[in-house]
């Protein structure tokens, strides 16, 4: 975690500010009680953010334990300024046409809005959708009509420090789709191998006749630290790669496997992290398997959805790409089918199935929390996408 000196700077002189006019306006108005309340989460506020920024959280000696208080702290402190900027905003909207009752909204707005940001935080991410999709493909051998893949993916197990309930469940619920394929598409962690260790019981729990597939995210090459020299930080992400396989995990960094069933075949390709900028283009696509054009059905595996514009659908004829990365941003409004989220704003395949022919990508918003440690309306997502023959 990297603290951006002018933002700080901004955001607290704008929380001031806020804060001075409230605590005025309370006071002239006789609310000393709540002009004193106000000045106490203030202070609170102001305490957050100092003590966040003289943590060390971008050393790589930082302990997990530290790091994930200092997200929450952070949080904490969001979670105070945005019902009150928020509410401050329809308050004076109020007062520039005269509208006292917009006071009582402005109160409730803050109100809803503080409960949302903590129901994100408590409750959200221990919660589970299952995804069913059905995906049609021409190209599809008869054998693996009906196939299950289930898709995993950027669990950040760093953020829950340790504690396995929530991933006990994951992968509970994993094991009872009773999937022929489990595919992890990557951010196994957020910072540093250590926050797997916790769960490596659970992670060799994960079972398939087929097997589990997993290849690399942006946060699973340790460049989210300050590392003491390079040795210390290829050794680590050596080690994460180990842990995968020491757990029965098949991690694909630019290579391949072929499932077969009888004489039909279909082939699993797995690609290193291959991400627009600033993320790193790992990926190889020739290096992991030399016949994209040929008549195999293809799976890829890859981390960031940039990848399939960017890569997979100009240099092969690959069937179908597995991603994740965009989280939805931790943020999703969904009504009926129609759902949005501010990821759309940098990638246009954020969430879900997307096609180009007969050719698609699916792009799961994933289970883990990275950066704030909230899932508001994005409710950690296990998929499980049956391949289906279609008819000619």
């Amino acid at each position: 975690m990297k603290i951006h000196w002018a933002g700080l700077i901004i955001m607290a002189v704008l929380c001031i500010a806020m804060d001075v006019y409230i605590c005025r306006r309370l006071h002239r108005t006789g609310y000393r009680w709540t002009s004193r309340f106000n000045g106490v989460l203030a202070a609170l506020a102001a305490v957050l953010v100092a003590a966040v920024t003289l943590m060390p959280l971008s050393s790589a000696s930082t302990s997990n334990s530290t790091f994930v208080t200092g997200q929450y702290m952070l949080y904490t402190f969001f979670a105070i300024l945005a019902p009150i900027a928020l509410g401050m905003l329809i308050y004076g909207i109020g007062r520039w046409l005269k509208q006292r009752w917009m006071t009582i909204i402005a109160f409730i707005v803050a109100a809803l809005v503080f409960g949302v940001m903590w129901w994100g935080a408590i409750v959200t991410p221990g919660k589970i959708e299952i995804k069913e999709v059905e995906l049609a493909f021409e190209r599809l051998p008869d054998a693996f009509d009906g196939y299950r893949i289930v898709q995993w993916t950027d669990t950040h197990l760093g953020t829950y420090n340790g504690h396995t309930a929530i991933v006990e469940k994951q992968i509970k619920a994993i094991n009872d789709l009773h999937p022929d394929m489990i595919c992890f598409t990557g951010d196994l962690v957020s910072r540093k191998t250590d926050e797997a260790m916790p769960y490596r019981y659970l992670l060799a729990q994960l079972h398939a006749p087929d097997g589990v597939f997993s290849v690399l995210g942006n946060h699973d090459y340790d460049n989210y630290v300050q590392w003491d020299d390079e040795k210390a930080k290829t050794d680590d992400r050596k080690a994460l790669c180990d842990l995968q396989q020491e757990v029965g995990w098949r991690l694909l960094n630019d290579d391949y496997a072929l499932i077969k069933r009888g004489d039909d075949q279909i082939v699993i390709i797995g690609t290193e992290n291959y991400g627009d900028h600033p993320y790193e283009k790992r990926g190889n696509l020739a290096k992991a398997y030399s016949g994209l054009y040929d008549g195999n059905f293809k799976i890829q595996l890859q981390h960031n959805p940039y990848a399939w514009r960017a890569n997979t659908l100009t240099n092969s004829n690959i069937d179908l790409m597995l991603a994740g990365h965009t989280h939805a941003w931790q943020i999703m409004l969904q009504i009926g089918s129609w759902r949005w989220s501010p990821a759309c704003l940098r990638y246009p395949e954020w969430g879900g199935a997307y096609n180009e022919g007969d050719r698609w990508l699916y792009v799961s918003i994933g289970t883990g929390m990275v950066g704030t440690p909230m899932r508001i309306g994005a409710t950690p997502e296990i998929t499980v996408i049956t391949l289906k023959k279609k008819s000619p």
